[in-house]
């Protein structure tokens, strides 16, 4: 197991990290996060295919707050993957809404900085009402919301009739006038971005598309960067993580992603699959910040 990292006096532009198991004991995260050599991280606070959620009682939440202090570490919460918020069908939809809702009382009660979440598909209602749905949706999360755990919403794939797979589409429900008064910040998986026809194979393309971002969403609400390389061309419109270097995106672009995020101050997840390549990958992009 690699040696533990302290990470008391370290401080990076930008803090690399990945998702992490909260099997069984959420207070024990931080750790296994430590145990990676993770900077920051990002985990599910409740089963991501379904299930009731463990309740946080306030000795855990104490102590997972107490690890990420001790620790200086970032903390994030991903949704779980059935979410929503476009749905024609009102139990999944009120579902979605009610999950988000506990799920920022979870992550406000851990004090952990953003959740992110995918809004799900409009294939029963079509892109205009699914549009419009998801702003409604959204609207009532966010509603008299007092919690310090921050609403992000994060780039999707691009595949079917999925909701937030182009920044003018995810422009037309954060610049909603419902929506307009929250702010609401985004995550950009690279992986996503990708598949959805957004290159970042090489510096130059890079620029090119967070440029494209500053002037439709504004620079200011990407907040994280979830770095994934590709498995799949660009946009094919499939969602395929490859580890670093080895997918369509290549060094050259993760090179450019990273030093973007470090002049922005945007911390980076890894969401490879965890394999005798994962301490690599991890590896590949601090070595990039340098």
């Amino acid at each position: 197991m690699p040696s533990k990292i302290n990470l008391k006096k370290f401080q990076p532009k930008c803090r690399v990290g990945a998702h992490v198991s909260s099997a069984g004991d959420v207070a024990m995260t931080p750790l296994r996060a430590q145990e990676l050599r993770c900077e920051c991280f990002q985990f599910f606070s409740r089963p991501p295919q379904g299930g009731p959620a463990k309740p946080i009682d306030k000795k855990m939440a104490d102590l997972f707050i107490s690890r990420c202090q001790d620790l200086k570490m970032e903390a994030y919460i991903h949704a779980p993957y059935y979410i929503n918020l476009a749905s024609a069908n009102n139990r999944i939809y009120y579902g979605s809404i009610s999950v988000i809702k506990e799920e920022l009382a979870r992550g406000s009660q851990l004090g952990v900085k953003y959740l992110m979440t995918h809004l799900g598909s409009a294939k029963e209602l079509g892109d205009k009402e699914g549009i419009k749905k998801t702003i409604k949706g959204i609207g009532e999360i966010l509603k008299g919301y007092k919690g310090n755990c921050e609403f992000l919403i994060e780039m999707a794939a691009g595949s079917g009739s999925i909701m937030g797979d182009t920044f003018e589409e995810i422009g037309s429900i954060v610049n909603s006038k419902e929506l307009k008064k929250y702010n609401i910040g985004i995550c950009f998986d690279t992986c996503h971005g990708f598949a959805s026809g957004y290159d970042l194979r090489d510096e130059k393309v890079v620029k090119k598309t967070f440029l494209q971002f500053d002037k439709i969403l504004g620079i200011k609400r990407l907040k994280l960067i979830h770095a994934n390389d590709s498995m799949t061309e660009l946009n094919s419109k499939k969602d395929r993580h490859e580890h670093i270097g080895e997918g369509k995106i290549g060094l050259a672009g993760f090179k450019a992603i990273v030093k973007l995020a470090c002049k922005q101050k945007i911390n980076l997840i890894l969401e490879t699959q965890h394999d005798e390549k994962f301490e690599n990958d991890l590896k590949i992009l601090k070595r990039l910040r340098k």
